[in-house]
C-alpha cells in the first residue's frame, strides 16, 4: 500500500492522535525496557552464572547498566541531524525496527559467563541506537503534527508514557525474572513489532526536507568520541582503583576525561566552519532555547542520580529493617517509589496544557522551585523513616518535574524553526541524558566520599559487638563502600556477598546469624550513608534552583511558527528590527 493511500484510508482519524499515539508507545517502549534490566539484573547474573560483585567482574555490571544510556546519549544530537536531512518518520521507523531487533537478540543469547554478558551489552548497544533515533525524533514528530497551542499538552501526554513504562517495567520485570531470566528481554518484543508495523503503516512525512544537505562528517566523529570518552572517564571514576575507593586518580581515567574535553573543543570549532553543521549553534541565539536546555540539563543534573540512590536507600536500609528480604526489596522499592510517578502523571498533561494557554515560564519555574523545596526537606528525613511523610516528598518531587518536563520540552521545540527540529530535539536530548548518565558518578561521589569517612568505623564496631574477631573485623572493615552499595542495590544480602564463605564458615552459628541479618547491615551503613546522602540533597536544592532561574530566563511565550507569519507586517510599518528581536530573545 503506497503512502497516499494509508493517508486517505486513514483520513477519518486526526493525524494529531495518531502521531501521539505511536510516539507514546516508543517512549513507553524505551522506558519498559530500562527499568526491566534494572530490577532483573540479579536474575539475570544468575542465569548466565557471573557474579556481578566478584574481582574483575564488575565491568560486566557497570556497562549492562550505563551502556544503553551512553550510546544513546551519543548519537541523539547526529540521529536528529540525519532526520532533518532524509526524513524524521522514515528515521523514526527505523529507530523502532533496530530497538525491536536488538531486544530479539537479547532473548537468543547463547552460552554462558562473560561471553553471553559481552553479547547482552552489546545487544543492548544495538538497543540504544534504535533508541537514539526514537528519543530523537518524538518531539519533532509532536511538534509537527501538533498546532502551538497543544503542544504542551502533546508533551506531557508523551512524557508520562516513559513513566508508566518504567513502573510497569519494573512490576513485569520482578514477575518475569522469577520465571526466566530471557522472559525480561521478550517483554519488549511485541510493543517493537508493533509500533514498527503500526508506525510504518500511520505515520506520514510532515516536515519540509530541504534538499542538498550535507552530513558533518568530522562534527559527527569528534562529537562521538569526545563525548563518550568524557562519559567513560566519569562512569569508571565510580570504580576503586588501587587503594582508593574511587577512580578519580587513575591515570586512564584523567587521560579519558582530559581527552574527551580536548576533542569536543575541537568539535565547537569545527562547527563554525562548515556549510551544514552538526550542532546548529545558532540556535543558542534563541533565548529560549538556551534557556530550555540550561534548565534541562541542571534538573536532569538533580533528579538523574538520585533516584538511584533514593532506591539503594529503600533496598539496602529502610526496607531491610522493616523485615524485608534483600531479594524482595528491590520489586517492594520500585512501589515505593509510585508516589513520584503518580505526580508525574498528574502533573505533567495538567501543566503541558496549561503552558499551551499561559507560556511555559511560570509552570517550569515553579516546578524546579518545588523540587529545590523537597529536596530540602529531604535533609531532615532519617534513616528509618515514616513512610507518609517520605512518600509526600517523592509526590512532591514528581509534581515539580512534572510541571517543568512538559512545558519546557514544548518551549525549546516552539521556539526552533521547522526545518531545524531534528537537530533540535536531538540537541535538547542529548543535554537531558548527558546529564542523567553524569549525575549518576556525582551523586554517587558525594555518597561514596560519606560513606569512605565513617563506613569503616562503622563496620568494625559492629562486627566486633557481634562476637567478630577483631583481626578479622579490621580486615572486613576495608571493604569497598561501592561494592556495599551496588551489593543492596542488587538485591543481595551485602554482608553474605562482601564476606567470603570460607570465612563465614569461621564463626559461630550465633554470630552467623546476627551479621546475615537483615538489620545488622542496614544498621551499620545508615549513618554513613546519610551523610554523603544529605550533601548529596543539599547539591540538588542548588542545581534545582538555578534551573528554576534559567527557566525564569527564558522569557515570555515564543513561537517561531506565529512570528514567521506575523513578518510581513513589517511590511507594513512596524520596524522589522523588533520582530528579529524578539526570534533571538523569546521577548
Amino acid at each position: 500500500m503506497t503512502a497516499p493511500a494509508r493517508q486517505r484510508r486513514l483520513a477519518h482519524i486526526d493525524y494529531r492522535w495518531i502521531a501521539l499515539s505511536n510516539t507514546t508507545l516508543g517512549i513507553l517502549m524505551a522506558g519498559l525496557n530500562a527499568s526491566v534490566l534494572l530490577i532483573s539484573l540479579p536474575a539475570i547474573f544468575r542465569g548466565i552464572g557471573v557474579d556481578p560483585l566478584a574481582p574483575g567482574e564488575s565491568d560486566y555490571m557497570l556497562w549492562m547498566l550505563v551502556g544503553y544510556t551512553l550510546v544513546t546519549a551519543t548519537l541523539l544530537v547526529t540521529a536528529g541531524r540525519i532526520s532533518d536531512m532524509y526524513g524524521r518518520v522514515r528515521l523514526y521507523n527505523a529507530g523502532f525496527a533496530i530497538f525491536t531487533l536488538g531486544s530479539i537478540l537479547c532473548f537468543f543469547v547463547q552460552g554462558q559467563g562473560n561471553d553471553a554478558a559481552l553479547q547482552i551489552i552489546v545487544f543492548r548497544i544495538i538497543q540504544a541506537v534504535g533508541g537514539a533515533f526514537l528519543m530523537a525524533n518524538s518531539a519533532a514528530i509532536l511538534t509537527d503534527a501538533f498546532p502551538p497551542d497543544q503542544r504542551g499538552l502533546a508533551m506531557g501526554v508523551n512524557q508520562i508514557g516513559i513513566l508508566a513504562g518504567m513502573f510497569v517495567g519494573l512490576l513485569i520485570g520482578g514477575v518475569l525474572a522469577e520465571i526466566d531470566w530471557r522472559a525480561v528481554f521478550l517483554v519488549s518484543v511485541p510493543f517493537g513489532i508493533v509500533g514498527t508495523v503500526w508506525a510504518y503503516l500511520v505515520l506520514h512525512e510532515t516536515a519540509t526536507i530541504r534538499k542538498h544537505q550535507h552530513l558533518d562528517i568530522p562534527g559527527n566523529v569528534l562529537f562521538a568520541a569526545g563525548l563518550v570518552l568524557v562519559l567513560v572517564g566519569f562512569t569508571y571514576a565510580i570504580q576503586p582503583y588501587g587503594d582508593s575507593n574511587m577512580g578519580w586518580g587513575n591515570p586512564w581515567v584523567i587521560g579519558e576525561l582530559a581527552g574527551g574535553a580536548l576533542l569536543l573543543v575541537l568539535f565547537a570549532i569545527v562547527e563554525g566552519h562548515v556549510q551544514d553543521p552538526m550542532f546548529r549553534l545558532e540556535l543558542f541565539r534563541i533565548r529560549m532555547f538556551t534557556a530550555g536546555n540550561i534548565a534541562g540539563f541542571l534538573s536532569s543534573l538533580a533528579r538523574g542520580g538520585l533516584q538511584f540512590i533514593l532506591i539503594v536507600w529503600l533496598q539496602g536500609i529502610w526496607l531491610p529493617l522493616h523485615g524485608i528480604a534483600f531479594q524482595d526489596a528491590p520489586l517492594w522499592a520500585a512501589i515505593c517509589m509510585l508516589p513520584m510517578t503518580i505526580g508525574f502523571l498528574i502533573a505533567g498533561p495538567l501543566c503541558g496544557r496549561l503552558s499551551d494557554r499561559y507560556g511555559a515560564r511560570y509552570f517550569s519555574t515553579g516546578g524546579m522551585l518545588l523540587s529545590a523545596a523537597a529536596f530540602a526537606v529531604f535533609l531532615l528525613v532519617p534513616a528509618d523513616f515514616d513512610y507518609l511523610p517520605f512518600g509526600l516528598l517523592l509526590l512532591a518531587l514528581g509534581i515539580g518535574s512534572g510541571s517543568f518536563a512538559a512545558p519546557n520540552t514544548a518551549s525549546i521545540m516552539n521556539a526552533v524553526p521547522p526545518e531545524h527540529r531534528g537537530a533540535s530535539s536531538g540537541m535538547r536530548a542529548t543535554f537531558q541524558n548527558v546529564a542523567q548518565s553524569l549525575s549518576m558518578t556525582f551523586i554517587f561521589t558525594l555518597v561514596i566520599a560519606g560513606l569512605s569517612t565513617r563506613l569503616p568505623g562503622a563496620m568494625y564496631g559492629h562486627l566486633t559487638a557481634a562476637g567478630v574477631p577483631d583481626a578479622l573485623a579490621t580486615k572486613l572493615s576495608g571493604i569497598p563502600p561501592s561494592g556495599a552499595l551496588f551489593a543492596a542495590f542488587l538485591g543481595y544480602n551485602p554482608m553474605a556477598t562482601l564476606i567470603p564463605a570460607n570465612v563465614l564458615a569461621t564463626l559461630t552459628s550465633s554470630t552467623q546469624a546476627t551479621i546475615l541479618s537483615t538489620s545488622f547491615f542496614p544498621n551499620l551503613l545508615a549513618g554513613p550513608f546519610l551523610d554523603g546522602l544529605r550533601v548529596a540533597f543539599a547539591v540538588c536544592v542548588v542545581l534545582s534552583i538555578g534551573a528554576a532561574a534559567a527557566s525564569w530566563m527564558r522569557g515570555r511565550r515564543y513561537i517561531h511558527d506565529l512570528e514567521v507569519v506575523a513578518a510581513p507586517a513589517a511590511s507594513a510599518g512596524e520596524p522589522a528590527a523588533i520582530l528579529e528581536g524578539s526570534a533571538m530573545s523569546g521577548r
